[in-house]
Formats: C-alpha cells, sequence, structure tokens
C-alpha cells in the first residue's frame, strides 16, 4: 500500500529488496504534492528531476558539497550535472529497480530542504 504522508523529509530512505517493483506512474504522481513544485517526472516516469539556480559558482558548488552530505547519510545517490557555471540539474531515480522509488521521493524532499528559495541562492 502507498503511504502517502505530509512530510516526506522526515522519512529514511530504505533499501530496496530484490525484485521490488518500481513505483507505477499513478504512484509517483500521486506522491508528488509533497514536494516543491519545481519537480517534475521524467516524461516516462522512471525518474524525477529539477533544475536549480544559484546566484554564483561557489553556492552552487556548496550546494553540491551539501547534496554529497544528505545522499550518503541516506545511502540514496543522484545523478547531477553543474551545467554552465551556476546551475545544477538533478536527477533522482532507484537505479537498482530502474524507475522510481518512495526513496526518491524522501531524497527530493531533503534536498529541497537544503535549497534556499531564488532570492537567497
Amino acid at each position: 500500500m502507498l503511504r502517502v504522508g505530509p512530510d516526506l523529509a522526515s522519512e529514511r530512505c530504505l533499501p530496496c529488496e530484490q525484485g521490488t517493483p518500481p513505483l507505477s506512474l499513478v504512484e509517483a504522481q500521486a506522491l508528488l504534492p509533497g514536494l516543491d513544485a519545481r519537480w517534475h517526472l521524467a516524461e516516462d516516469g522512471r525518474a524525477l528531476t529539477r533544475q536549480v539556480t544559484f546566484k554564483t559558482f561557489a553556492r552552487a558548488m556548496a550546494f553540491l558539497n551539501r547534496l554529497a552530505e544528505i545522499a550518503e547519510r541516506e545511502g540514496h545517490h543522484p545523478d547531477f550535472c553543474l551545467t554552465r557555471w551556476n546551475q545544477v540539474g538533478l536527477s533522482l531515480t532507484t537505479h537498482a529497480i530502474g524507475g522510481l522509488s518512495r526513496n526518491d521521493f524522501v531524497l527530493a524532499a531533503k534536498l529541497q530542504a537544503v535549497i534556499k528559495p531564488p532570492s537567497e541562492a
């Protein structure tokens, strides 16, 4: 049964067991409102994506370092790319199951908690 809670950031990422199926598109869409509206499902529904723009290169790099700390603590590692000098592209998917798991939404919630509003970034 899919749990749709108000605070994904308070959860922990849990290891996926062998044979765990990825979330269906309907399940992923049900979890999406628990995140900031700037997160999007990829067209194929197998990844959660977001672009973040910072005022400076240093702030973009500081965010990437913070992202690495959170991802390592949760044992769930996103794909990311620094584009241009101040933009970070994020793509969350659970590689072990070939699609989205609840972990992707939990990690997204934790990451969005450390992304400053554009006026401060």
